[in-house]
This record gives C-alpha cells, structure tokens and sequence, in this order.
C-alpha cells in the first residue's frame, strides 16, 4: 500500500531557509495507526493532524536532500520548461527512491520513490514489501496528469489552490492508497476519464 503521496519544493525558495521544503499538497492513506507511535494515540484530532504534517514534512526535507545530492552528482542543472512543454519536463526529470528507516519519521520502514521536475518534487511513500516498478510508473503517470492539467510549471500556478483536483486524480490513479495493474484497455478509459473530469 502507498502511505502518502507528497507535492513538495526541492530547490530552494526565496522565503525559506537553505535546507527547508515547502510542502504544497500532502494527502495520507490509511488509518492514523499507521503514522502514529504508540504513544502518540492519545492525541486529538488537531495535534494528530499536526503530527502528520510534521512526518510528511520530514519526508519533503529527506527527498529535497536526495534531489540535491543527485542534481550535484550529474552536474546538470534542472531544465527550465515554460508552460506546454510538460512532457519534456518529465522526460528531463530526475528520479530516485529514498530508504526511510524505522521511526524515521514513520514506526516501521517505508521508500520514498521521487520525482524531481524543475523546482517541484513528486513523492510517494510506500510500505517495504510494495511493488517498486509499479509504484514508480504509477508516481510518473501522477506527476504527468499533475503538470498537464494543473499547469503547475507556469509563473504564479498554486498547487494549494487546486488541492481538490489532485485529490480527484488521486481517487482515479491511486484508490485509498492501492496500486492498480492497468491492462491497455482500462488505461485508456481511465485517461478519457481523467480528461473530462479535468476539462470541467
């Protein structure tokens, strides 16, 4: 099962310190329990609330970190794309899967698999035993859909603005947190559907 799925800045912003990101979007799947520590589950629903958006948050700073290192490691800077040209945006994209160890920050270990586009970072968080390779096409087709329709590369764009279309995508790509295995046919259904869902 994904645990959560993340919209987060991996460079730096002009309101923030050097190592900070900015967390855009954050949605969870699955009960608290499986964020919470056991003595955590006293808490309300507001400090719960809190919680989550702090672990979500280290998991934004863990992947800003991993893009940095590896935008270094190739010595190419990120290609700047202008609105309509999404899909090279993505195909330019860097990628990477982050380890996050037990209690750091959930109870039990998780990947980070990440997708860096420009200044922004795609992130889903997955259980250990998860399926990697589907989970990365699963992040890529969410990301496309995200940049496409939501024109998120555009000066001024505010993905906080347009949370409920994302959360629209998520319950068609990614139902309560599960992976779907799509057969050709089912893909192109749901690609009409996505469309005229985004078209209104």
């Amino acid at each position: 099962m994904v645990r959560c799925f993340l919209i987060h800045t991996v460079c730096p912003v002009s309101a923030l310190s050097a190592g900070e990101s900015r967390l855009l979007f954050s949605r969870v799947f699955g009960p608290d329990e499986g964020v919470l520590t056991e003595q955590h589950r006293g808490l309300g629903p507001e400090e719960r609330r809190l919680l989550r958006r702090e672990k979500t948050a280290v998991v934004a700073r863990q992947v800003r970190s991993a893009v940095s290192l590896s935008r270094e490691a190739s010595g190419r800077p990120p290609v700047e794309a202008v609105p309509g040209e999404e899909a090279l945006a993505l195909q330019e994209a860097g990628s990477g899967a982050v380890r996050l160890r037990a209690g750091d920050p959930f109870p039990e270990e998780m990947s980070a698999l990440w997708l860096a586009v420009q200044s922004l970072g795609f992130t889903l968080v997955c259980e250990p035993h998860e399926n990697l390779p589907l989970a990365e096409g699963t992040l890529r087709n969410l990301t496309r859909h995200c940049l496409e329709h939501l024109h998120m590369l555009g000066p001024g764009s505010e993905v906080l603005l347009r949370s409920d279309r994302v959360d629209a995508l998520l319950s068609r790509l990614l139902p309560h947190g599960q992976l779907l295995f799509l057969n050709h046919r089912f893909a192109q259904s749901l690609e009409k559907e996505v469309a005229a869902y985004m078209a209104k």
